[in-house]
């Protein structure tokens, strides 16, 4: 995905390009949620590689300069959106995580949450783990992922306490991202022959974290 290069509209007079557009909708921060909105919609309709930003404006009903008042690059207004997506997946983590529960089964509802999350929002999914949006900082980016990862580093800690626990969870969160991508890729459905990702799930902490302990 290529940043564009894009030339305000003739006859436009606005050295930003985008006129009056954003006068209707009560200013430039109406404006600016309207695009963010517009990417949303866009990644979910048709995934990460239809996010131009010719396409977002047309979404959002502006000229194609209008982006750039509030967002100066491609991988700002990218950044925006995949803001909201980890805004989401936090928010699902925090409904969903019971805080009195062992850290173990925590660990496993979170990586639950996530696996469903990779396979509803897909191409939501694929564009909050670019690494050119993460490695750039934009916006924030960082600020608003890294705290999912330190809530799995945190419980790690608990199970494992024998161990390293960025080094563990870093290498459970490569695993789940494995089983995401593969399984909805298909393969690891052909390699097992399997139809429910639980049983990897399950492998996949065993190995991490070790085997769960017996009910009593």
């Amino acid at each position: 995905m290529r940043e564009e290069t894009e030339e305000p509209r003739a006859g436009h007079s606005d050295p930003d390009g985008d006129g009056n557009d954003e006068g209707h909708d009560g200013g430039d921060g109406g404006l600016r949620g309207r695009l963010v909105q517009a990417g949303v919609d866009l990644v979910d309709a048709e995934g990460a590689q239809a996010l131009s930003l010719r396409e977002i404006a047309r979404r959002a009903g502006v000229s194609h300069g209008a982006p750039r008042r509030h967002f100066p690059t491609h991988l700002d207004l990218l950044s925006a959106i995949a803001r909201q997506g980890f805004a989401e997946l936090a928010a699902r983590v925090a409904a969903e995580d019971p805080e009195t529960a062992a850290p173990r089964e925590r660990i496993a509802l979170l990586a639950r949450v996530y696996l469903d999350y990779a396979g509803s929002r897909r191409g939501m999914y694929e564009l909050m783990f670019r690494h050119d949006l993460l490695e750039s900082g934009r916006l924030g980016l960082r600020e608003t992922s890294l705290p999912l990862f330190a809530r799995l580093t945190g419980l790690v800690a608990l199970v494992r306490p024998d161990a390293d626990p960025v080094l563990v969870a870093g290498a459970l969160w490569a695993n789940l991202h494995g089983i995401a991508q593969l399984w909805h890729w298909g393969s690891l459905r052909l390699a097992t022959g399997g139809d429910d990702p639980a049983p990897l799930l399950a492998a996949a902490l065993d190995a991490h974290l070790g085997p769960a302990e017996p009910a009593p």
